[in-house]
């Protein structure tokens, strides 16, 4: 009889013992989650007044562009922009131009401009090389199919601030200049999806 109690007390122990374990496990993991919403907020692009929120957890930062607004409004737009705040164009991509060539449908504008402007993007490059992978920044303009299934022009970019969670240990200055950089894009893109010049 009491080996028989004995055996029920230590199973019951060992049960407790298993439930405690789990329960903690389970609460640490709660608690230690990843959360890069927070990490760096204070370290990343800022919009302009009417802009939507920057998803912290997105590279993409997507905007639509206005309905009076063609596609060569944004590109004259984006052009005059862009010199008037000391950006270079090096390159443009027209993706749906060269998807046409191989008989595909590109079902809309598809093109990636890039923008560069060395007098802020110095300090990443100098203080991580390898950020070159990301240079220079890219802003895409195409067309998607909205909420009403009719095709709509949107302008986006890759977000520096983002790129740069994939250096480790990013210095300081390298997270200020991402976020100066990342700051006066949105402002650029935000100008030609309105027509600016």
């Amino acid at each position: 009889m009491f080996m028989l109690n004995t055996r029920r007390i230590l199973h019951t122990s060992y049960h407790a013992v298993f439930l405690i374990g789990l329960s903690l496990g389970m609460v640490a993991c709660c608690f230690n989650q990843p959360n890069m919403a927070h990490k760096d907020n204070a370290l990343i692009g800022q919009v302009r007044p009417g802009m939507p929120a920057i998803d912290p957890l997105s590279a993409i930062y997507e905007l639509p562009v206005n309905a009076n607004v063609s596609y060569q409004d944004v590109v004259e737009s984006l052009k005059s922009i862009s010199e008037g705040m000391n950006f270079v164009n090096p390159a443009n991509f027209p993706i749906g131009e060269h998807m046409k060539l191989r008989g595909v449908d590109p079902q809309g504008i598809k093109e990636v401009r890039s923008f560069c402007n060395l007098s802020m993007g110095t300090e990443i490059i100098l203080d991580h090389p390898e950020f070159l992978v990301f240079a220079p920044c890219r802003v895409a303009i195409y067309e998607k199919l909205d909420g009403n299934n009719k095709p709509k022009l949107y302008i986006a970019m890759d977000r520096p601030t983002f790129d740069l969670k994939s250096i480790k240990h990013p210095t300081e200055r390298a997270k200020k200049s991402a976020q100066e950089l990342e700051t006066k894009l949105l402002e650029i893109m935000d100008r030609a999806r309105k027509g600016d010049f």
